[in-house]
Parts: structure tokens; sequence; C-alpha cells
């Protein structure tokens, strides 16, 4: 162990004459505090005297607020749609029948008087809005071409069976009834075969007497067939090019098979560009019929020419058909001194576009490929008292579709193994005839027309002849198109009471007397049901929609509902199992004898069936059991 040395321990202890010092400077220390520093007393008694708080603690970092669903669907959106003119679903103005006056109108007497003829009285609101836009006062903006100030493209939102056909047939008769030489001057393009037929003969129905030629081109007749119908003249190329309609009515397949091998098929002379079902056709491809269609409306940079003064993109004709070529596909070009110069003369197309659909569409890369032209909007909304201009406008861009105001919604929750059982209880108990069925398939539909068969005829027998069995058919693409067109015309004249059929029909078929509509199975998104049930309560007639919902897709279906603000317009029904039960035995019936025909299939062919006696039921096999087969 180190044991310090005596000079260490010495070095501890301090010196005395330190000690004096710092005993000194203490006193001295301790004299100045106590005359300099103030004590207590010295505060005035005003000044109250409080002792520092804690300090707040820092503020924890927060989240914002999420952006609703709404604040982020008005963003991006196109101001023409901002600015849309919303119309009540309830206005309507009476169609007076002679004289100068037109009520607002803008109609001529001419066509008044033939509304009156075919028992139209009173225009809905969509025409209401359109006629007085489409028909203007000013001749002038009615002319068949208005190359220097040319009519505003329109873009129109409103339900289903809200008169939207007609709302363009009118403007498109009344303009065109002027023209002295046959030109293609209206194109309305659909996107079904049945539809071009409905649309033709209300044109007919409302062109009556005017001398304007309508013509269709779907596919159903040959090819060359229609180019006779549609050309006047195919010997010789024509720059304006030759046209036996007035109107044509088409399908957008058949109308690029025309654009790209009928000579002197030309939509230069379009005053009028109809899309209706706009938001189904816009989603479909058809070799990109839309650009080709908007390219052949506008002159080629070969007619144009360049304007910035270079001819490299001009090439004039010797022969010119000045009669036939349309004002913007004929520039005007004069030469100045002694040079290749050029004057041009700018000209605008005249076609005006009109796109028609329930499910207007808003997205960005779609309106821009339409190249509308300062678009003017209408919406035809609701007449709830909490609907406004601003709730409409969400409506559409949140896709929350106005229904007809005369329309009565049902939803039934259902066992997949029981919707047949209440879509019969439905027909018997709530009279649903006159009615449309839509199922998920062509497959589906078959399978449900033969089962209601059966069910029809096993009543009929048990009735000893005095009971008349409801008549139902399908209609979907397992049929060709004269039979198609023959079940449509025996269902319109109610020779028919239960048409059964998929998606196909639903888009834009007005059928009168529709009085329900039945989704046998649930349509897989808001867009198709409203299509759907659209069928039903048109121009103001009552309807009733019911939904067949198995209990796996109640959620779905609820929520689909939920999204569109539609929910609480849907009644549930309820039905008792009491209420089925008379049913029950003759399906019953057909499943047994459904699985015997079955087992018969196997007898027949011969094929191999696992012993244990069911060869014994062979035996046992009915005549309706052989009608069962197709089953």
């Amino acid at each position: 162990m180190d044991v310090p040395h005596e000079g260490s321990q010495k070095s501890l202890k301090p010196s005395k004459k330190r000690q004096k010092v710092e005993a000194g400077r203490e006193e001295t220390l301790m004299d100045v505090d106590e005359e300099q520093v103030p004590t207590r007393l010295s505060i005035p008694p005003s000044v109250p005297i409080t002792n520092p708080g804690t300090l707040p603690l820092f503020p924890l970092p927060t989240l914002p607020d999420f952006p609703s669903r709404r604040d982020l669907a008005l963003q991006g959106l196109d101001q023409a749609l901002v600015d849309a003119e919303f119309i009540d679903s309830s206005t309507s103005l009476p169609v007076p029948l002679g004289g100068d006056d037109d009520g607002g109108t803008n109609l001529s007497e001419r066509s008044r008087k033939r509304l009156h003829e075919l028992g139209i009285a009173h225009l809905f609101a969509v025409q209401t809005s359109l006629l007085p836009f489409l028909l203007p006062k000013n001749s002038r903006k009615r002319a068949l071409y208005c190359t220097y100030s040319p009519p505003r493209d329109v873009c129109v939102s409103a339900p289903t069976g809200s008169g939207k056909t007609l709302a363009y047939v009118l403007p498109i008769v009344e303009i065109l009834s002027s023209r002295i030489v046959t030109r293609l001057r209206a194109l309305v393009v659909l996107p079904t075969r049945d539809l071009v037929n409905q649309v033709k003969e209300t044109f007919e129905a409302v062109a009556k007497g005017r001398g304007l030629r309508i013509g269709t081109a779907t596919g159903q007749h040959s090819f060359s067939h229609e180019q006779s119908q549609l050309i006047a003249d195919r010997s010789v190329n024509l720059q304006g090019g030759s046209s036996k309609v007035d109107v044509l009515i088409c399908t957008p397949g058949r109308l690029i098979d025309h654009i790209t091998d009928t000579p002197n098929f030309s939509l230069q002379h379009l005053r009028f560009l109809v899309i209706d079902e706009a938001d189904r056709l816009l989603a479909q491809s058809f070799q990109d019929w839309l650009a080709q269609v908007l390219s052949a409306t506008r002159p080629s940079k070969a007619v144009r020419g360049n304007l910035s003064g270079s001819l490299d993109f001009v090439t004039p004709s010797p022969i010119l058909y000045h009669n036939a070529i349309a004002p913007a596909f004929h520039p005007f070009h004069c030469s100045i001194l002694d040079g290749p110069n050029y004057i041009y003369e700018q000209k605008e197309t005249s076609c005006q576009k009109l796109l028609f659909s329930a499910t207007l569409t808003r997205d960005p890369s779609k309106i821009a490929g339409l190249e509308l032209r300062d678009p003017k909007y209408f919406v035809i909304h609701s007449s709830r008292p909490e609907k406004n201009a601003s709730s409409g406008l969400l409506d559409i861009v949140m896709e929350q579709f106005t229904m007809p105001e005369s329309l009565t919604e049902h939803m039934i929750v259902c066992e997949s193994s029981q919707k047949p059982l209440y879509f019969f209880y439905l027909v018997r108990e709530h009279s649903v005839l006159n009615c449309l069925v839509f199922t998920k398939s062509a497959e589906s539909t078959t399978r449900l027309v033969r089962l209601f068969e059966y069910f029809e005829q096993s009543r009929a027998n048990n009735h000893d002849g005095s009971y008349k069995p409801i008549v139902i058919r399908p209609y979907s693409s397992d049929l060709g198109a004269a039979e198609r067109k023959s079940v449509l015309e025996k269902f319109k004249a109610q020779e028919i009471q239960i048409l059964v059929c998929s998606d196909l029909i639903s888009r834009g078929i007005d059928i009168q007397h529709v009085s329900h509509v039945v989704s046998y199975d649930v349509p897989v998104d808001i867009r198709k049901y409203v299509h759907r049930v659209g069928r039903t309560a048109r121009a103001g007639r009552h309807g009733d929609a019911w939904t067949l919902v198995e209990e796996q897709e109640a959620r779905y279906f609820k929520n689909m509902l939920k999204d569109a603000d539609h929910l609480d317009k849907v009644r549930r029904l309820r039905v008792l199992d009491k209420n089925l039960s008379s049913l029950l035995p003759h399906y019953e019936v057909y499943l047994s004898d459904r699985f015997c025909a079955k087992l018969m299939l196997f007898i027949v062919e011969g094929l191999r069936i696992t012993q244990g006696g069911l060869f014994e039921m062979r035996g046992k096999l009915l005549p309706r059991h052989y009608t069962c087969l197709r089953l």
C-alpha cells in the first residue's frame, strides 16, 4: 500500500494567508448584498405577485382532414359543366294547335299540328329546354350551312323515358325541311339495331309529309343492298359525295364500313351529329369509330391549305363540283399579282354535335375526344325540395342519377334456391304482367322461360282447362334478328305478357305498356340498374321495378344503392313462407322431373351408371320427362 509522503499532505491544507483573503472577500460580498439588493418590501403593492407557471406543451403533429368525395369530384371539372342549365323534371309546356303563336316552342305551325295528330299536346322538360336552343328565332342560325357562326354543341343528361328522342327529332326535322337537294345532313348513332328501328319510326312519324328521306345502316341487310339504298351515284368519284337520304340512323360498326368502303359516302354536309346513349357508345371502340367520324366531318389538309402561306398542301383540282361541295370543304383562293400568292378564307364546319344519355360521362379524356365546340350542358334533375342546381351538378359528377318521379322501386331478399318461387309469387300475387325480366346471361334467360312454362302448364292442368296460361318468351342474343323483331312486335301487341331478356334490350327501348320491370339477377353496377328500371314509368306513366336479391348479394346491392344516394328510395318487400306454400309442390315436382330427365339422358346415351337400383327408375319415367330433356 502506497502511503502519501509528508509533502503531499501539506499541500492539501490552504495557507493562512489565503484563508484570511477569502474570509475578507466573503464579508465584503455580504455587505454589498445587504445594501444593494432590494427586499420584497420595496415592491409596490399595486403590482401583483405571480409565480411563473409551467410552459405549455408543444402541440403534437396532426393530419389534416381528408377531403370529401364531393370536393374531389369537383376538381378539374369542365367549366361548361359547371355552367350547365338545370331544368326541373316536372317542367312542361303546352303545344298550341294553330296560329302564329308558337307558345315558346319555336316550332312551325305545321310541326305543331303534326304533334297534335300524334297525340302530343305537351312537351316534357328536356324538350322545353332544347327546342328554343336548337331552333333560335334568327333564321340565319337555322341555316343548313353556318360556316361563319357555327352552332354550339349540346350535351344532355336526362332520366330514361324523359323524351330525349323527340327532343332531337323535332329540331332536325324542322331545320332539314328547308333543304332543296338531298344530302346526308343528319347522322344518328345508336348502340343497337333495335334502337335504330325505334328511332326510325319516330323520325318517320314526325316527318310525315315533309319529303325527308330516312335511311338506316345496321348490318341487318347485305352491304351492297345498304349501299344501293344510301348512295345515288357510285360510278364516278364526286368530291361532294352523293346521297339518297337526308337522315341516316346507324350503329357505329356499320357506319365505319360505309365511311371506308362505300364510294361517294360523305359526311361533309352534316348539320347534326347525334350520339344517343352516349356513355355506352363512348365506352366502345369499334375501330376507333368516333375519331374516324369526326375526321370525316372536317376538310382534310389538302382542302384547307396551309394558312401560313405555303402551298405544299394545296392541290387545286381542274374540275370542282361546286354544287356538291360543302362550303367548309371548298376553299376560297384568288391569285394576287403575277406570282403564286393566295388569300385563304377560313371556314368552320356546320356540324352540331348532340350528345344524349341518362348517365353522361365526366371523364376528361372522353370529353376531349369529342372535340366539342363551346358546349352547352342541359341537366334534367328531380323536383324534390332538397334538389337545386348545386346538388344537381353534384349528382352528375358523383354519378347519382335521377329516376322518374312515377317509378316505385322494390327489393326482395331471398335464398338462391327459392328465387324462382319469389318470381312466380310476384306474377300471381302482384299481377306482374306486361313485364320485362332481366337476367345475367342468355342461358339464364332460356332456363327461366322453360321453368315458368312448366309452372303455367302445371297450373293449367290443375284447372281442367279453365285457366289460360301466361305467355312468356325469351329475348336474347341467341335469337336471330328476324326472330327478335317478331318477338318484340308480339310483346308490343300484348300477345306476350312477359319478356325475359338480357341487358341487350335495356338501352333506350321504348314500349309504352311496360308497367313492371323485374331484375331476376342483380345488376353489376348502378348504371345497368338505371337503364333496366328505366324501361318502365316512361313519359309520366306509373311503373314498378322489382329486384330479386340473393342473401349473399344483399350487402353489395345495398352498398351500390347507398353510394348512389338511392337506398332510401327502394322499398324492401318481405314475403312469408306461407305465401309460397301453394307454389312449393309444383316446384318440387319440377325438380324431380328434371332429375329424372337428366337420368334418362344418361340411359339414352348409353352411359354407365353406378349400381344401386338406379336402372329401376327407367320404368318410372313419364311422357313429361321427355319434354324436360331440353332443360
